[in-house]
């Protein structure tokens, strides 16, 4: 099937997945084939057949198999893989290097889609430090990108960073606002807060408790940054004594914050805690420390998205996990985007 040479496309719409990003590529194109479908039923498959090669010296290449010149081309990449023994740093190199592949392939356009955006935390200055989010920036538009989508964007600075290409960030609070929906019991608004884990996470919260029409609250920490995830004090603004508490968050890294914070609701009187957040990564001691204080009983339910894929045994083992797909929402925002039609329109 040739480009598309219509004005109504930006050209023949192709995927590219990178090795760690190749599950929820797969997700993301059964979706996009049914939207596709709806439209065209003759439509083919739009996954292109591409290699990522890993050298002895843990250097790593992409090779583009098929002809995508003037395509509309989506490189998909999971930057944090937990099931494989890839680093943060060994993928961002291979998707700078399928962006590359894809660039010499001389394609109409080209995306990253990272719905983890690296090093996201790391936006300003605290000492003397990089702000390695604009190294990020700078590397995928030299590698390529005109256009980088990605998943709840934990500093929205991070935008201007940009000076060519363009960020899209996308929002999985409706995929999640549903999900609970769906369990907590018809008419509770009442008895629902919304709590937001920190002050930078009160708009989010504050969405969610316009949405449900419910209270809302703030949990107030300050941080010691002179070390990695440590919080010296919180204290609650707002009143959940004897309420469900929700409490949304773009990510959980380590899970201590997290769990300090549902220790303080329970403290304060809450009756049930479920916690949102985009971004499952559950780094380092994080699994662990959720068993424990599930065990505890500090919070009913964590539900996450599989923009951080763990596998269906993980939620097996794991009875407090739950997983929403988002995979819906990136297949509609990318079919929107090669139809040349508004994404803000998907994201009310």
């Amino acid at each position: 099937m040739p480009p598309s040479t219509s004005s109504t496309t930006r050209g023949r719409l192709s995927i590219v997945a990178c090795e760690s990003g190749r599950p929820f590529a797969d997700r993301m194109n059964q979706e996009l084939l049914e939207i596709m479908r709806a439209e065209n039923p003759g439509i083919g498959q739009v996954l292109r057949s591409t290699e990522e090669v890993a050298f002895a010296n843990g250097e790593v290449k992409t090779v583009v198999k098929e002809n995508i010149r003037g395509d509309d081309v989506y490189v998909i990449q999971a930057i944090d893989d937990p099931l494989s023994g890839r680093s943060v740093n060994d993928n961002f190199m291979a998707l700078l290097t399928a962006i590359n592949a894809v660039y010499q392939s001389d394609p109409d356009s080209i995306t990253a889609v990272i719905p983890q955006f690296p090093y996201s935390r790391q936006e300003r200055k605290k000492a003397r430090e990089a702000i390695t989010a604009r190294l990020v920036a700078a590397a995928l538009e030299e590698a390529g990108a005109n256009r980088v989508i990605t998943l709840d964007i934990h500093a929205e600075a991070i935008e201007g960073f940009f000076r060519r290409a363009i960020l899209e960030d996308l929002h999985a609070s409706k995929e999640l606002i549903a999900y609970f929906r769906s369990i907590l019991p018809a008419g509770c608004e009442e008895e629902l807060v919304v709590v937001a884990p920190d002050t930078g996470g009160a708009h989010m919260a504050r969405h969610y408790s316009m949405v449900f029409g419910c209270g809302f609250a703030v949990v107030d920490k300050a941080r010691d940054y002179s070390r990695a995830s440590v919080v010296e004090s919180m204290r609650l603004v707002g009143n959940v004594r004897g309420k469900r508490v929700l409490m949304p968050d773009d990510l959980i890294a380590t899970g201590g914050t997290l769990i300090n914070a549902c220790r303080l609701l329970r403290e304060e009187g809450a009756r049930e805690i479920y916690v949102a957040c985009s971004l499952p990564f559950f780094n380092g001691p994080a699994v662990e420390r959720l068993d424990k204080a599930h065990a505890e009983g500090l919070f009913e339910s964590v539900v996450g998205t599989d923009a951080v894929w763990r596998g269906e045994k993980f939620a097996q083992e794991h009875s407090w996990y739950r997983e929403v797909s988002v995979a819906n929402l990136f297949a509609r925002v990318i079919f929107n985007i090669n139809r040349r039609r508004s994404v803000s329109e998907l994201l009310k």
